[in-house]
């Protein structure tokens, strides 16, 4: 007996849904608006969209869907199967005769590559076509090595994931590198990164597109995040800030459902964004400074262990931060305050619906999260603020990664993709 077909795993940040198969889960794509809001051309690549959101279809809900013709569905699906990108999911419900067959994305037909560098730390991931995490590798390392031995790391713990997950450097449909630092995103540059020496302008993509396959895509850290965070725990979200406090500060913006880049790739540069004096920080009425010179990790080391011989680092921080001695709610509640000063901004202009606050630094402090609190409520308009949720990042370490995978299937599984590889 032929054993029956398993079910398509539910996507990240996906629900189940009661009743017909037709019916779509919660989108769970950025800017991915779900099967009954796509204008469909009729191409391979646009057939394929209405599978991405994890639902199983046959042949005929295709055609309700797309209006194509019958012939035409089957000629697209064919070239889909053909490919590897659909496969069966058992037989529909009948209202009389054969039970028709449906199809799924096959999201083992191809992996993409995740990949999340901080100053720190770098991690690898494997994922598969709705950007579930398969395998995955994190290890120390400093950014300030340069990138030749940073990627190199990259590259190697690729291929060992990739073993590791069953695949080979064939299966790779893309990769996406996120970095703590400015980033030109269509040309996929690094630009002028103050904690990043030796990196400006270094060709990631060439780099490492030459040592695995598939295209290569570069974005800052804190975009990736906001991408990762909304697949993970808010898909139904459409306008979200997510906000990093770690050793830099920074913010990735999703608004109508799509991240927001600017012109250059240069917005969500939170970090240099101009505190005004507040008098209850004890600072001198003359000391203002950008938010990552009051909240960054190393000015926060710097009020919490004056000695000058004690160590300035992120990692001294959260052990600080976790011990919770005095002076660290105080310096934190502080801290939250001055984040709050720049995001009450961010706020009144963009009007998101949550922000989520994130980071080493960010998501390990409730005292800081108060203070963000504290400052957005008494400074934004209250339209703007009535239903605003002011929460900690959720997503964990994964939160990068996630949103890498993101990045990456948002371009490898775009229509004009699916059609040029299936050409």
């Amino acid at each position: 007996m032929t054993a029956a077909p398993s079910p398509a795993p539910t996507p990240p940040g996906a629900r189940e849904n009661a009743g017909s198969s037709a019916a779509p889960l919660t989108p769970y794509i950025p800017g991915y608006p779900g099967p009954q809001a796509l204008q469909v051309s009729g191409g391979v690549g646009q057939v394929l969209q209405i599978f991405r959101d994890g639902s199983a279809r046959t042949k005929a809900e295709i055609g309700t869907l797309t209006g194509l013709a019958r012939s035409t569905v089957s000629a697209r699906v064919d070239t889909l199967i053909a490919a590897g990108l659909l496969i069966d999911a058992g037989e529909a419900e009948s209202s009389g005769g054969r039970p028709p067959a449906r199809l799924r994305l096959n999201e083992r037909a191809r992996i993409v590559i995740a990949v999340e560098l901080g100053v720190t730390h770098g991690q690898v991931a494997v994922a598969d076509l709705f950007g579930t995490i398969l395998g995955e590798e994190r290890s120390d390392l400093v950014i300030a090595d340069g990138p030749v031995p940073v990627l190199d790391w990259v590259i190697a713990a690729a291929h060992r994931q990739l073993a590791a997950a069953g695949h080979e450097v064939a299966d790779i449909l893309g990769i996406g590198i996120g970095v703590p630092g400015p980033v030109e995103h269509a040309a996929g540059l690094p630009v002028a990164p103050p904690i990043m020496p030796g990196w400006d302008r270094f060709d990631i993509t060439g780099y490492v597109g030459a040592r695995l396959a598939g295209p290569v895509y570069v974005d800052n850290d804190v975009n990736l995040l906001a991408l990762g965070e909304r697949a993970q725990e808010w898909p139904e979200v459409q306008d979200l800030v997510y906000v990093k406090v770690s050793t830099g500060v920074g913010a990735g913006i999703i608004s109508g459902g799509a991240l927001r880049r600017g012109s250059q790739g240069a917005a969500g540069d939170l970090g240099h964004v101009r505190i005004p004096f507040d008098p209850e920080s004890g600072r001198a009425p003359e000391d203002e400074r950008d938010l990552e010179a009051l909240v960054g990790a190393a000015a926060l080391a710097e009020l919490l262990t004056p000695e000058p011989t004690a160590p300035r680092t992120r990692s001294a921080v959260l052990e600080l931060i976790q011990a919770g001695a005095d002076p660290v709610p105080a310096v934190l509640h502080q801290a939250g305050r001055d984040v709050g000063a720049a995001l009450a901004t961010v706020i009144s202009l963009l009007n998101p619906s949550h922000v989520v606050v994130g980071g080493s630094v960010g998501a390990a402090s409730p005292d800081l999260l108060a203070g963000v609190r504290e400052i957005v409520e008494s400074r934004s308009i209250a339209l703007s603020s009535q239903d605003l949720h002011i929460i900690p990042s959720r997503s964990g370490d994964r939160g990068g990664t996630l949103g890498a995978a993101q990045m990456v299937l948002g371009y490898v599984l775009a229509p004009a993709s699916i059609d040029a590889l299936t050409a």
